[in-house]
């Protein structure tokens, strides 16, 4: 009986120690697929900062060529670097209350439009004309916004009405005087399937500048903004 109950007990280790084995195995196994997990992740976030950083780099380029190419042809326009904008005031384009492009408005458009048809195509093509810097992020949308004050109009007509149909006389504005620009696509970021680049969106008086108590509040507030958005190839997916 002792030898019997000997080998059971040495059975039972074996079966044990091969238990803990089995038990290391495993926990080893997932550890090392938990580190290769982390990897991934880790190199999925290294590759995503480095595509938002190249991003705002290029649309901050291209905002700062455009300002210093209208600042040349004695246009002076603001830029928002962070919200990507290049911002063209009312009085520039507009007489108060109106949607009509004025004839000094036209002629500054003129200028922001020859701006954009030589800035552009660095950032739109699927292949860049010679000279423009190397990146992997491309334009995917330009969108010329409508935005008004928050003083009342008279009759059936409201702000929104005013914003969106300024959005659109500015874009029919830049297209008539440089019809290049109707057909800029994003084929730099959606090479396979190229969309156009340019809409219009008004905002009426919901995105102040300024807090409007004053009239150089309201001033500020009434403007065409011309908001760039810039991604890569991944992003546009």
């Amino acid at each position: 009986m002792s030898a019997i109950a000997t080998v059971r007990r040495r059975q039972g280790g074996e079966q044990e120690e091969s238990y803990f084995v089995s038990m290391t195995d495993m926990m080893v196994g997932l550890v090392f697929v938990l580190m290769v997990m982390l990897v991934y992740y880790a190199l999925q976030y290294h590759q995503t900062t480095v595509e938002l950083t190249d991003t705002k780099v290029r649309r901050t380029e291209l905002l700062q060529k455009l300002q210093a190419r209208l600042k040349a042809e004695h246009l002076d326009v603001a830029i928002d670097t962070d919200a990507g904008v290049l911002r063209l005031p009312e009085g520039v384009l507009f007489d108060k209350g109106s949607d009509v492009v004025k004839p000094e408005g036209q002629q500054a458009l003129a200028k922001v439009g020859q701006a954009l048809r030589m800035e552009l195509p660095c950032y739109t093509d699927a292949t860049p004309p010679k000279g423009c810097a190397s990146s992997h992020s491309g334009l995917e949308s330009v969108f010329i916004e409508g935005h008004t004050d928050n003083d009342q109009m008279s009759g059936a007509r409201d702000n929104w009405n005013l914003s969106a149909d300024r959005a659109v006389n500015t874009y029919r504005s830049l297209v008539g005087q440089t019809p290049v620009l109707s057909g800029l696509r994003d084929a730099r970021v959606r090479p396979t399937d190229p969309q156009p680049v340019f809409g219009v969106s008004g905002y009426g008086p919901t995105r102040p500048l300024m807090a409007e108590s004053s009239e150089d509040a309201k001033r500020h507030n009434r403007r065409i903004d011309i908001r760039f958005n810039m991604v890569t190839p991944s992003q546009a997916k």
